[in-house]
């Protein structure tokens, strides 16, 4: 099976986060009536047992491994243990058993936070494993190289089309606001709109600001996949994202500006910066003849309408 039907049973592991809804709200929206999903209450991924009785019971066409333990480098920082156990224990069963059921087409999530921390620029596949991790986040990084790995093996082995779709930092509806566990992008909305709700006069930001990141929509993302999971992929790995980055001080100006914050920006570089640029080279992904349509502007304008009342007090 190369193109995927309207009718095709497609399974979305992790479906109510924010990449998981992004794509079945896609695929709702081009008229895929045969989704799946399950709630992480009723079917814990980590459980090898269960997962293997539901996918044997589905049989879906695709799966989509969009479930993950995810955050910033607060979380990674905290909960080593479970940034590398569970994510290893999720993306193993989910492909593993897709494997076992002889499901031939599987979509897994890398990260463009796991390529090495002083890789060339900007970054190309092929730069996996070239260098030493960011210490911020290695335990999430070397959980999701394993997978990366495993779906290589599969490819090779059995001639599985299975991908890993290297998104960059991603931002949109579904985020995650808490400061403890978020990115940069959705904790720089949440300190600009409390701060400006409790007329606070200065917002302190981590690091120098200097760092460069790139920002893609997760609506852009889900529709990269649909590309991906519409064609055969002579690659086993696809960078995702805009191809253009800033620096998170240019950041924090364009959300200050979004949210209409007046006061004082403090970069407190006592903390950490993280990797000093991460912009994914994409032209793979470009060569499918997908592209973003979603300006970071736009994006952070619609994000803002969306979150602009949150009461995080």
């Amino acid at each position: 099976m190369t193109n995927i039907s309207k009718t095709s049973k497609i399974y979305i592991a992790g479906h109510n986060g924010m990449v998981g809804s992004a794509l079945w709200r896609l695929f709702k929206t081009k008229g895929y009536f045969n989704l799946i999903g399950k709630d992480s209450n009723d079917l814990d991924l980590r459980d090898s047992i269960n997962t293997d009785l539901f996918i044997r019971k589905e049989r879906p066409d695709v799966i989509i491994n969009a479930a993950a333990k995810v955050g910033g480098i607060f979380a990674n920082d905290q909960y080593p243990y479970e940034f590398l156990m569970d994510n290893m224990l999720i993306q193993n069963n989910i492909i593993g058993i897709a494997h076992k059921y002889n499901i031939n087409k599987l979509i897994f999530f890398g990260s463009s936070c796991i390529y090495p921390k002083l890789a060339p620029q900007p970054l190309k596949e092929k730069y996996l494993l070239t260098g030493q991790l960011e210490e911020t986040n290695q335990w999430f990084a070397i959980a999701k190289i394993s997978g990366v790995k495993l779906v290589k093996a599969l490819r090779k082995q059995f001639g599985r089309d299975y991908v890993v779709v290297m998104p960059t930092n991603l931002y949109g509806p579904g985020d995650n606001y808490d400061l403890e566990k978020s990115h940069v992008l959705p904790a720089m909305m949440r300190k600009f709109i409390t701060a400006k709700s409790n007329n606070l006069n200065k917002v302190e930001l981590w690091g120098s600001g200097n760092p460069r990141r790139e920002f893609l929509h997760v609506d852009d993302l889900a529709e990269a996949c649909f590309h991906i999971l519409n064609q055969k992929n002579e690659y086993s790995m696809i960078n995702v994202g805009t191809g253009d980055d800033i620096s998170i001080k240019e950041l924090a100006e364009m959300i200050k500006e979004v949210t209409g914050y007046k006061g004082e920006l403090i970069w407190n570089t006592k903390k950490p910066d993280g990797t000093p640029r991460k912009l994914l080279e994409v032209s793979r992904i470009k060569n499918k003849g997908w592209k973003p349509k979603i300006d970071l502007l736009d994006g952070l304008n619609s994000v803002y309408k969306i979150i602009s009342d949150s009461n995080w007090d």
